[in-house]
């Protein structure tokens, strides 16, 4: 048994402990509150009046898929599928590579969770999957039933295929046609297969593509939808009420333009990356107060660094949003349980409370702000990275 101490303890879900302690066992936490009973022979760590959080999360990363260090000029990145702008059929847990050299600097910034998925180079990129940041197989890393599948929608698809491959799409027309295209084909491949339930003669023949697609167009999985323009996410926002998807607007840079909608529409934006400079048109319009009028007006938002390695660097890039809107209630809930909602994995992971995976982080101070340092980091009971004690 482990026992934290003697540390502001923010749960997210139930307030905040001015002193308190966290008791796991077996990889599960036991209890969370102030003056509680430490078990005889339990393993104390004094957290020396710093912050314990739970295990942060980033829920759009590209962590073992793009890998680093990267080689430029070499071989292509495993993100992109870019032979066909159409690749439901292709998974991110193909890709994994445990020895990423990104995992062990977010591990050791307090991320105990993130999922990692396809890049944008395609209109449909694949499953993405999260995983925990410690094994050495990508068996052991996954978290199974998390897959969600990547839509993209604005500049990426069309550059990618466009302008380099000159095929379609070359528009933002082209990439929502094909997109409702195939969407149309699985939901008619769909409809086959259930009347095939009753009658084996109604089976259509196999189409690996299409089957890829068939809990997307029921709504039994998630899609993660690539889009920074604000009419991009009015497309996305279209094209997911049309075909009935559960779906989550990635990056909605300009989300702030049309924050009401996505309101009324109940949907929630996984935000970032934060900081990044007018490197394409659609994200001339970033603003760091974005977040905050998301949030103001009901929006749940996650935030992401939508990259690698960088991920180490999120929680000081999210302290910056709290200078402009974004209260740090919010913006822990960034990083904690609404990422863990967006995964499905909010009774597991997101906040301190008993019976959730054991997956803690410990800071020395302020976890958003930029002279803190996480000094240790525990995933399922284990401790994978410690300076506290040394």
């Amino acid at each position: 048994m482990l026992a934290i101490t003697n540390g502001k303890v923010l749960t997210i879900t139930n307030g905040v402990l001015e002193s308190g302690t966290v008791l796991m066992d077996s990889g599960k936490i036991t209890a969370v509150g102030e003056n509680l009973v430490i078990p005889e022979g339990a393993d104390v760590i004094d957290a020396k009046g710093g912050y314990i959080t739970p295990g942060l999360i980033d829920c759009h990363t590209h962590i073992c898929n793009f890998c680093e260090p990267r080689m430029n000029p070499g071989p292509r990145m495993d993100g992109n599928e870019g032979s066909d702008p159409i690749t439901p059929q292709v998974r991110a847990l193909d890709a994994i590579n445990p020895w990423d050299w990104a995992i062990e600097p977010v591990k050791n910034a307090g991320f105990t969770t993130v999922y990692t998925q396809p890049g944008s180079g395609n209109i449909i990129g694949g499953l993405g999957v999260a995983m925990k940041l410690k094994g050495h197989t990508a068996e052991e890393m996954i978290i199974s039933g998390t897959e969600a599948m990547k839509f993209a929608l604005g500049e990426n698809p069309k550059r990618f295929h466009g302008l380099e491959q000159k095929r379609m799409p070359w528009t933002r027309m082209g990439t929502a046609a094909l997109l409702r295209e195939t969407l149309y084909k699985a939901k008619n491949y769909s409809d086959k297969l259930k009347r095939a339930e009753e009658n084996q003669e109604k089976a259509p023949e196999p189409d690996f593509k299409l089957d890829a697609l068939v809990k997307v167009v029921r709504g039994e999985q998630r899609v993660r939808i690539h889009c920074h323009r604000a009419d991009d996410i009015m497309t996305a926002i279209r094209i997911g009420k049309e075909f009935g998807l559960d779906f989550t607007l990635e990056h909605a840079t300009e989300g702030y333009k049309i924050r009401d909608v996505i309101a009324e529409n109940h949907l929630t934006c996984v935000v970032g990356p934060l900081l990044l400079g007018p490197v394409k048109q659609e994200v001339w319009d970033l603003k760091l107060e974005n977040a905050g009028l998301l949030t103001d007006a009901g929006v749940k938002v996650c935030l992401t660094a939508d990259t690698g390695s960088q991920t180490e660097w999120l929680p000081y890039e999210v302290g910056l949003l709290t200078r402009r809107g974004l209260s740090e209630e919010n913006a822990m809930k960034g990083l904690t349980i609404y990422p863990a909602e967006v995964l499905n994995l909010q009774d597991r992971i997101g906040s301190l409370e008993a019976g959730k995976d054991a997956d803690i982080a410990i800071f020395d101070g302020n976890p958003l702000h930029n002279t803190t340092l996480c000094r240790m980091t525990i995933i399922d009971g284990e401790i994978v990275h410690n300076t506290l004690t040394q």
